[in-house]
């Protein structure tokens, strides 16, 4: 698809320079250095150090093709969306929050669209999947049930059992939240949720990724700035006061000198001691004299 060929697409189906800057950032555009076969109409060219670069306007094009397909859907929750990948796990969570759609995180159970035995079997009307590769089996059971499937195909993606094929990086934590809230604004705006002359108000950040130690480090981050918000602002290097305390009694001049006041037993502190520490001790009562007999209790 070339230049040509989008600017014959309505003008609110076409790209902004927005739309443009955000999937170069995200590198949407880098491939893989494999090819399949089937994949080289969507490749524009390949660098140097062997990456495939996917061609942007058939992304764009092929964006658009999977939201009317979505849309065309009557009942959100017969749309499927399924990412066995850890990076697309966060963004089919909120692509269904905000479409409707059914989403499938993590591993995905054997069966559950051709078994109807076991309690998960479902019956979609079309298909959502990140990763051809790594999602193989519901792509495999919607061959087998006559179900539709869009996917996200990089350069090295086999497209056997693929009716819709989205060219670009499905390996980049950015590049698949990017995709996955862009397919998500377009279906809005399709169904008039949201208005084009406006951006959309949930940001990109909450289709990534995240690490769940970055989170709790986060988390943890922000627990110690409100405890140094909600501390007093007693100034750089000053020590809160500990409950109780006065600041008029702490250092008060001494009621005596140590060595003027007698103590209360009437001995003087700072006279020198009458008794020789060198020499014995006399015995009062003698360590080695016997006790003396207890009486004897008269019954």
């Amino acid at each position: 698809m070339s230049a040509a060929s989008l600017a014959s697409l309505p003008a609110p189906l076409r790209p902004t320079d927005d739309d443009w800057a955000k999937m170069l950032a995200a590198h949407v555009h880098l491939g893989t250095k494999n090819l399949d076969n089937k994949m080289i109409p969507y490749i524009w060219k390949r660098r140097a150090d062997g990456l495939y670069i996917i061609n942007l306007a058939k992304t764009w094009e092929k964006l658009m093709l999977a939201a009317r397909i979505v849309v065309a859907i009557e009942n959100p929750a017969d749309v499927c969306v399924i990412s066995a990948r850890p990076y697309g796990q966060r963004a089919v969570l909120k692509f269904g929050q905000y479409t409707g759609a059914n989403y499938m995180a993590a591993r995905y159970t054997p069966g559950t669209f051709t078994n109807q035995i076991q309690k998960q079997f479902q019956e979609p009307r079309l298909l959502v999947i990140t990763d051809p590769r790594t999602d193989s089996q519901p792509l495999k059971e919607s061959a087998f049930v006559n179900i539709p499937t869009v996917a996200f195909c990089d350069t090295d993606s086999p497209l056997r059992f693929v009716d819709v094929a989205i060219p670009a990086n499905n390996k980049g934590k950015q590049s698949i939240g990017l995709l996955y809230w862009m397919l998500a604004r377009e279906v809005l705006r399709m169904r008039a949720v949201i208005s084009r002359a406006s951006p959309w108000d949930i940001m990109v950040d909450m289709f990534f990724y995240r690490d769940p130690e970055e989170a709790e480090k986060e988390a943890e981050a922000q627990e110690e700035n409100k405890a140094i918000e909600a501390a007093p602002d007693a100034g750089f290097g000053a020590v809160a006061p500990a409950p109780g305390f006065d600041a008029t009694q702490g250092m008060a001049a001494p009621a005596a000198e140590w060595s003027g006041a007698p103590a209360a037993g009437g001995e003087q502190w700072g006279a020198p001691a009458a008794e020789n520490w060198g020499g014995e001790a006399p015995a009062a009562g003698g360590w080695e004299q016997p006790a003396a007999a207890a009486a004897t209790p008269q019954f």
